[in-house]
């Protein structure tokens, strides 16, 4: 009976003014349920469209004006100092985002998964990557059918003048390595500077030998010797090269990721002890949240001057539409066919809820992407849409975003897979089944390897043109379209993201159902009073009471401790009387 007259007392706080509860026990408790008689007017009608659109119309605004300013300008024919400060408010603009993206990643991925438990991160992480690779698997599938069917590639294209200025071929067993050295840093501050890649270089044994017949060579060409040494040159371009592993430029985003999830974890076990470490990476995550709300209004200024600089720099840009449009066409095919019919059936399978609405609330993020052609630049955008607009459970988005910015690249297995095919019916090549097998294969590996910055996909392509023998000196076709097609495709990649995120939370429901009710039960969590006394939590409390992430009612705001305080004042005061 104790317990239930508290709990009663409890609800009628909660839910009414003090003097019902007062008409059941007769006493009366202080009158803590307060109307909140400040609360802003709701907005109605095209006002309140135009206030929850407002950040999309800015930057929809931003890629309409950067569309007609490089259009318009180009008939000018403006220098390249012109160009360059036309696009210079467009360069800031990027490097305030990637300023943003280390940070955000490591207060993300630390806050989100030492909120879960270790065997809940477990299960997540494995929903999370079958995920990606089938999704990859699919795009990589989708574009071998799509370029076979439409069959974009015109041996007319083919440039034989290209063929002096071949390159060495990338092995995919290099980049594969390449990827675990990557996840595996050994120092965690040179991998926010630095990635580990390999090279070949000539065998340290055989450089002195090379310099010498170098040498020789060129006195012999001085004495008209020509026809002597030619063999001797032959012999130099055949210098047996090995693997080095070296360090370039860029943050390992890879090692980082996987450092904070391993972190993170760990730090969720340990209790309250390390309670202070997952608030102060929550507050950094606020922090930069914000500092992103305060980027976008820079949005008009930053997408149009990228937008704009990047029509201008193109050379010949009809000529090149006109020779590749059919290539354009096929992957702008199979973009739009993954994001309206295939994302959309797999949400409504999983999710059970309108698809269309969601990919309404990422318009913002998308245009984002499209316009820096990076996920990873469009991060933090599509963090605040994620949270903000289309409420997705904090914990699952800080887990899955950051993964998914460096491992989820529908588009870029599109990509590759049409890019690859597309080369060799230029070349005149007729691939087989297994050859299309490997295309299918090597696209889906490449593409989870890829770095989550511009243009990145074409360097991996050199891995699956080599894989099937095609020439891999005809990827410089591309590169006066790929500006284009790149921003397709990053589409393609953040949209894949975010909805991997909305399904990994409704198939983690349960688990996180069961995190909530476990934080409820948990006996030793108190609830403060204001003359400093502690007191348990009431039977039947739920997890809106008993976390940070309490939400009341518009209409009523209650004192939680004091009624609680009020609760056990009474309970006293029934015992004296007994």
């Amino acid at each position: 009976m104790e317990k239930t007259e508290k709990f009663s007392d409890y609800l009628f706080a909660k839910m009414g003014p003090p003097n019902v509860t007062a008409a059941m026990h007769g006493t009366e408790l202080p009158p803590k349920t307060t109307e909140r008689s400040d609360a802003p007017l709701e907005l109605t009608g095209y006002r309140k469209w135009l206030s929850d659109n407002l950040m999309l119309l800015v930057t929809l605004s931003g890629v309409l004006l950067g569309v007609l300013l490089g259009l318009s300008l180009r008939p000018l024919q403006l220098h390249g100092d012109s160009i360059m400060l036309i696009s210079y408010p467009g360069e800031l603009f990027m490097r305030v985002l990637k300023l943003m993206i280390l940070p955000l990643v490591i207060s993300s991925l630390i806050a989100g998964s030492a909120s879960l438990n270790a065997k809940m991160n477990g299960k997540i992480a494995l929903r999370t990557l079958i995920y990606f690779a089938s999704t990859s698997l699919f795009n990589a599938a989708l574009g071998i059918a799509l370029v076979l069917l439409i069959h974009p590639g015109n041996p007319d294209l083919h440039n034989a003048d290209d063929r002096a200025t071949d390159r060495k071929a990338v092995k995919l067993l290099d980049s594969l390595l390449d990827l675990g050295r990557n996840v595996f840093p050994d120092n965690l501050f040179q991998a926010s500077i630095q990635q580990a890649h390999t090279v070949y270089l000539p065998k340290p044994s055989m450089l002195r030998s090379l310099n010498e017949t170098l040498n020789d060579t060129a006195v012999a060409l001085l004495n008209g010797g020509v026809e002597a040494q030619r063999q001797r040159l032959e012999e130099i371009e055949e210098v047996v090269l090995v693997r080095d592993v070296q360090y370039r430029s860029g943050t390992n985003t890879l090692g980082i990721v996987f450092f904070c999830l391993v972190f993170g974890t760990f730090l969720g076990t340990i209790g309250q002890k390390g309670q202070v470490v997952v608030d102060f990476f929550a507050a950094v995550f606020e922090v930069i949240m914000k500092m992103v709300t305060c980027v976008m209004w820079m949005t008009p200024l930053g997408i149009s001057s990228v937008i704009a600089g990047k029509i201008l720099s193109v050379d010949n840009l009809s000529l090149v539409m006109a020779q590749l449009i059919w290539f354009i066409i096929t992957v702008a095919i199979g973009v739009v066919i993954y994001q309206f019919i295939v994302m959309q059936a797999i949400y409504f399978v999983f999710v059970r809820r309108n698809p269309f609405k969601f990919y309404k609330g990422l318009i913002e993020p998308m245009l984002t992407a499209f316009a820096t052609a990076s996920t990873a630049a469009a991060l933090p955008i599509t963090f605040r849409c994620m949270n903000e607009k289309l409420r997705m459970d904090p914990r699952i988005t800080r887990f899955v975003l950051p993964i998914g910015c460096n491992i989820n690249m529908d588009g870029t297995a599109l990509f590759i897979s049409v890019a690859s095919i597309f080369i060799a019916q230029m070349s005149g090549m007729v691939l087989g089944f297994g050859e299309l097998l490997t295309v299918l294969l090597t696209s889906t590996a490449a593409s989870m390897s890829s770095a989550s910055v511009p243009s990145a996909a074409l360097v991996l392509l050199l891995v699956v043109l080599s894989a099937i023998d095609a020439p891999v000196q005809d990827v410089t076709l591309l590169f006066a379209v790929d500006w284009f097609v790149d921003r397709i495709r990053t589409t393609n990649n953040m949209l894949g993201d975010c909805y991997a995120a909305a399904v990994v939370e409704e198939l983690s429901r349960k688990e996180l159902m069961a995190l909530d009710a476990a934080a409820v039960n948990y006996q030793d969590l108190t609830v403060g009073t204001p003359n400093g006394h502690h007191g348990g939590l009431l039977e039947g409390q739920t997890e809106l009471e008993a976390s940070s992430k309490s939400v009341m009612s518009d209409a009523v705001v209650v004192d939680m401790s004091a009624v609680m305080n009020n609760v056990n004042l009474q309970q006293e005061h029934s015992n004296r009387r007994v």
